[in-house]
């Protein structure tokens, strides 16, 4: 099997990968529901060895270190009251990340990518849901050959709303896991909402649950992703 390399274009910080694209890469090539770890900020532009286990597991290698690695997962997540795709819209102009990012050319919600660059899902609050959303028409260099959107973007899709779920403040958090499910990918050009909700928390861990909704309103797709607030933060950017 060929190395797996994350181009520049899919960096969550500057200098390493968005963490969901990072996962729905490492999904594709295990071939089933996966439970994703990152153990190190991905490199950008890097060979990565994947070496199956004996336990299952799906170790993803830089030379001797482990970046990553994945183990079989289901999950069964229930969704809070579904928003409209409007609402989606009207939430996004509340996006914390308008007055400030710490990291704005991420590849899902950086403020500093242009469309047709950037994925630009700006989730903000619906405060009466508990929940953030934002709505996103995935453009056409996400098309996987069929008019529909590759699945790992579908995952990347489901990472950054989660964040905003689980830290209203904007407390740092790095994603330290996740779990996504795709039923089905969505169609370049479809209007599609992606929400995010809090799960629970405890002490610097923070768990949140996201889903991608079709133009019907209908899940496609759900994760469940793990938040951790660092000791102390890491420098990550230029």
């Amino acid at each position: 099997m060929s190395p797996l390399i994350i181009a520049s274009r899919f960096c969550g910080p500057e200098r390493s990968a968005n963490g969901g694209y990072f996962a729905g890469c490492v999904a594709a090539r295990a071939g089933r529901t996966v439970t994703v770890r990152l153990l190190q900020p991905p490199p950008l532009d890097t060979p990565f060895e994947t070496q199956a286990l004996a336990d299952g597991t799906l170790a993803v290698m830089s030379g001797s270190d482990r970046i990553g690695e994945a183990r079989p997962a289901t999950l069964i997540l229930d969704t809070p009251a579904l928003p409209g795709y409007f609402e989606a819209v009207e939430a996004s102009r509340g996006y914390l990340g308008f007055a400030h990012h710490r990291f704005p050319k991420c590849f899902v919600c950086g403020t500093q990518r242009p469309r047709g660059d950037g994925m630009r899902i700006f989730a903000g609050p619906i405060a009466e849901r508990a929940l953030v959303a934002a709505p996103w028409v995935p453009d056409g260099s996400l098309d996987r050959g069929d008019g529909k959107v590759r699945p790992e973007f579908m995952s990347a899709a489901l990472d950054c709303p989660g964040f905003y779920a689980v830290s209203p403040d904007d407390r740092m958090m790095l994603l330290g896991e996740i779990t996504v499910h795709v039923s089905r990918v969505v169609h370049v050009g479809e209007p599609c909402t992606v929400i995010g909700w809090a799960l629970e928390s405890s002490g610097r861990r923070h768990t949140a649950g996201t889903a991608v909704l079709d133009e019907d309103g209908e899940v496609c797709g759900l994760a469940r992703g793990v938040w951790i607030e660092p000791k102390q933060a890491p420098r990550l950017s230029a």
